[in-house]
């Protein structure tokens, strides 16, 4: 996996995914951080399931000022850190080890957020319709599972599919 574009454009993520972890490819990453263009620029961003942390990561390299990593997996997340440290990033991120639902409780408002669950963890596609506090959130799910046009105060506003994986953006409802 490597960085699409930003100042870490061409690095290369290293490590291979724990069992359970599954990557968003290259070209979604590309395609995601080419609808939210400047809006990643100082941008507070959450990086839910991160996995490998390549979301985060590109949203560093893309000028965000601070990012969330949200995992539960130790192996993953030892493997966010060694690619921060690699990257030589020193601050502007904090990693936490931990159930997303849980997370959404501790970490309050963010810009963006990119939530990528388990295709089956229904429940964590809840957790994060119902809990978000921000200004857009981004959820990754397979094309085969519809998720609802509006969910509490989030309503969805755009949906992409792009292989298997298909791509929901919400926003809050305007009063």
């Amino acid at each position: 996996m490597r960085i699409v574009s930003g100042k870490f454009k061409s690095r290369r993520l290293t490590g291979t995914p724990p069992p359970g972890i599954r990557p968003t490819s290259d070209k979604l990453r590309e395609t995601i951080f080419n609808i939210l263009g400047d809006r990643v620029e100082g941008a507070t961003f959450l990086d839910g399931c991160a996995g490998m942390g390549a979301i985060g990561i590109e949203a560093i390299s893309r000028g965000a000022v601070f990012v969330y990593f949200v995992e539960q997996s130790r192996k993953a997340c030892q493997m966010i850190r060694e690619n921060l440290k690699e990257l030589d990033v020193p601050d502007g991120y904090k990693i936490l080890e931990m159930d997303l639902g849980k997370a959404l409780g501790v970490i309050g408002r963010v810009d963006v957020a990119f939530i990528d669950p388990p295709y089956d963890r229904d429940d964590l596609y809840q957790a994060a319709l119902n809990q978000f506090d921000g200004d857009l959130l981004i959820l990754e799910h397979s094309k085969r599972s519809d998720l609802p046009e509006s969910a509490g105060r989030l309503r969805r506003i755009r949906s992409l599919v792009q292989g298997d994986a298909a791509l929901a953006f919400y926003t809050p409802e305007t009063m």
